[in-house]
């Protein structure tokens, strides 16, 4: 059976550098569509089948379907060519709305000079992808404050043993790794590894609430260097976030801030600085592969915590369990979600969208050991929660306007 020339059209409702970029010069934009170059010349005289591997080759193995009209001059019945391409990886899934379009189109009367119709299902917008695995990295770290509790050990053997253990996770889960040891992947490391050890230190020296307030700065450090170190600007409307989230969670931890405590707060702002810093050079890695830093932050951080667990018995079973959540699930996975969604989002939407985590922490206490909390400290989270669920859907908006 012959197959008429005519142009084949990829349909896609989100912007996708997969699923939309179809062989055509320019690619499909978002919800438009584009053309798919070269594949009609090649298909004109093939059989089905070898059309049907040009033309999943040319959309990178997306199609689920398309429709082959039986010759140049039939407006009426269709024949289908290839019921189900298999859907590429990130690809959502056929449902019952896109058998029904396609139902529709074999109705239909075809355009003379079509080939084939193609349906290309793009996956989730890469941001809202993000936006997604920072929110679930949040609720991981926010475990911190339940699990150290249970561990009877030091604090600084805490972050050298969950340091260890996350590092053979993300070494486990992670295939061929590039450790380049380039200036800005053991920048990051340090500074990984300097938060860790210098928000355990601020714990110690201070009130929780002081710390966990104190490393929350680094929304402000990346506002003023991202600019300048990365050229992601930061808009008015991201001051006025930053600045509700300071009010947000000074209400929040009102009942235990402290005005002493010069070390303790001074190890609590080197912890934001290094949050930061650690930040802007895991966006800077955003081409390349971050858990490679990350990797080597939680190295470094065991080599300082290694000493402090010599002379001291071991925790108990319930602390050795909650010792492993906090290196594979508090560390570990959340790091290994934080890599991949700093790829797709600003430094400033890096820290700003995981700062809900001070907000769940108690949550998890109050759950746990029912402990209320105060008033404020409800008017403050939620405050908090908005500012958040605010700069969140504006940068999903702004990403898909392009």
């Amino acid at each position: 059976m012959g197959w008429p020339c005519g142009p084949v059209t990829v349909k896609s409702g989100a912007r996708s550098p997969d699923c939309n970029r179809a062989g055509a010069a320019d690619g499909a934009a978002a919800g438009s569509t584009g053309t798919v170059a070269g594949v009609w010349a090649e298909t004109r005289r093939v059989t089905p089948a070898k059309a049907k591997s040009v033309i999943a080759s040319a959309t990178r193995g997306r199609v689920f379907s398309f429709i082959q009209f039986k010759k140049s001059g039939d407006r009426g019945k269709a024949a289908v060519a290839g019921l189900s391409f298999r859907a590429g990886k990130g690809c959502r899934k056929i449902t019952r709305a896109d058998r029904g379009r396609r139902r529709a189109i074999l109705r239909s009367r075809a355009p003379a000079n079509l080939l084939a119709r193609l349906t290309v299902t793009a996956p989730t917008d890469p941001h809202t992808r993000a936006v997604g695995q920072l929110i679930l990295a949040a609720l991981c770290w926010s475990l911190g404050g339940l699990l150290i509790k249970a561990v009877d050990w030091p604090p600084l053997a805490v972050a050298g043993g969950r340091g260890i253990l996350a590092a053979v996770f993300l070494l486990l889960t992670n295939g061929r790794l590039r450790f380049t040891f380039s200036p800005v992947q053991l920048i990051a490391a340090a500074a990984y590894a300097g938060c860790t050890v210098f928000f355990v230190l601020a714990t110690k020296y201070t009130t929780a609430a002081n710390a966990i307030l104190l490393q929350y700065t680094a929304p402000v450090w990346i506002a003023i260097f991202a600019a300048w170190l990365l050229g992601e600007r930061t808009a008015g409307r991201d001051w006025i976030i930053i600045a509700l989230v300071f009010v947000g969670m000074g209400l929040f931890f009102a009942d235990g801030l402290e005005f002493g405590g010069l070390l303790g707060n001074g190890f609590g702002v080197l912890s934001g600085l290094c949050f930061a810093a650690m930040t802007i050079a895991l966006r800077k890695q955003k081409d390349g592969s971050p858990v490679e830093s990350i990797i080597l932050g939680n190295l470094l951080a065991f080599s300082i915590g290694l000493p402090f667990m010599f002379g001291v018995p071991l925790p108990s079973p319930i602390g050795l369990g909650a010792l492993a959540l906090l290196g594979i699930v508090q560390l570990g996975f959340s790091y290994w979600l934080y890599a991949r969604a700093i790829r797709h989002v600003t430094a400033l939407g890096a820290v700003l969208i995981p700062v809900i985590e001070p907000i769940l922490n108690p949550l998890w206490v109050f759950l746990a050991r029912d402990e209320h909390p105060s008033r404020w400290a409800l008017i403050g989270g939620a405050i908090v929660l908005g500012a958040v669920t605010w700069r969140a859907l504006a940068s999903i908006r702004r990403a898909k306007r392009g």
